[in-house]
């Protein structure tokens, strides 16, 4: 009992900071409050004896909570309506409420409605309550490098700066040139669209079905892949079936069976090179993307 009195203390400690989190995330005083209780009922059915940062770590419930609903209300194509009145929590601290009306208003609450969700989360945690990109990737189902380009993405969206189209175009066509060198396993093409340094990540559902398939031409991959050389190895020659896409706003590739999207190669690009390429396979993982094919 004595344990639960304690959690339900520390609850409600921070419950002002989860809110504003909430609030920032979902635009919604309603919702807000809808996001901390069902935060608070994770919570309470929680095992919290390995938590180290517990202030940390209920953010984090929070914002995956507040993840599920962005993502919900996306599917449902629906718009949080906050009139302006409701720009500061009425939880906050006068402070809090200074620096909140300047951090977010009406106008901006219009912008993180048009991002998806994962950019929105990633760019509230980062640039709003500066949590690490380590911290964040977890709740995006991300790794941290790609968190960071979410957060970035969103951060010029906000601040009028988004990325030109004829960037957007450039990285669809550098992922277009990748996908056909790869098709024609031409080795120098591939190192050409690729950094010397590039990383390619699988996850375990990937490195499963590689193993499955490897006397039918699947790659021997590793969780980790570093190296041009070595990543268009991986490559050459394969990725037939691939088919280009739009993953979360972004140049990005899928393998796809009767329109069912099987699996995901979510790049990272700079430079005018290809720095990073996720491959993901895992149900979960493919169902929190954001994926238009063509």
């Amino acid at each position: 009992m004595a344990g639960d009195d304690w959690l339900a203390n520390k609850f409600d400690d921070s419950r002002p900071h989860l809110r504003a989190v909430a609030f920032r995330m979902l635009g919604s005083d309603g919702e807000a409050d809808d996001a901390v209780q069902e935060a608070w009922l994770k919570v309470s059915r929680s095992d919290t004896g390995a938590v180290e940062n517990i202030g940390g770590w209920l953010t984090t419930v929070v914002a995956r909570v507040c993840l599920d609903m962005l993502r919900t209300r996306r599917a449902r194509g629906e718009q949080a309506l906050t009139p302006a009145a409701e720009a500061v929590p009425a939880a906050a601290t006068p402070e809090a409420e200074v620096a909140f009306a300047d951090a977010i208003g009406p106008a901006l609450l219009v912008v993180l409605d048009a991002l998806a969700p994962q950019e929105r989360v990633a760019f509230v945690l980062h640039d709003m309550f500066d949590l690490s990109f380590e911290e964040i990737a977890p709740i995006v189902d991300r790794t941290p490098a790609a968190a960071r380009q979410l957060a970035s993405r969103a951060r010029r969206r906000v601040r009028g700066a988004a990325a030109p189209p004829a960037d957007v175009a450039q990285n669809r066509e550098l992922v277009g040139a990748f996908l056909a060198a790869s098709r024609d396993g031409d080795f120098d093409r591939l190192l050409a669209v690729l950094s010397p340094d590039v990383v390619l990540r699988a996850d375990a559902a990937a490195l499963r079905v590689a193993a499955a398939n490897q006397g039918r031409g699947a790659p021997a991959l590793a969780p980790e892949v570093r190296g041009a050389a070595q990543v268009a190895h991986a490559f050459q020659g394969r990725a037939k079936g691939a088919l280009a896409a739009v993953i979360d706003g972004e140049a990005g590739a899928v393998w796809a069976v009767r329109g069912q999207v099987r699996s995901a190669f979510v790049f990272t690009i700079a430079g005018g090179k290809i720095t990073g390429i996720d491959l993901v396979m895992d149900d979960q993982r493919l169902g929190a993307l954001d994926v238009e094919i063509g």
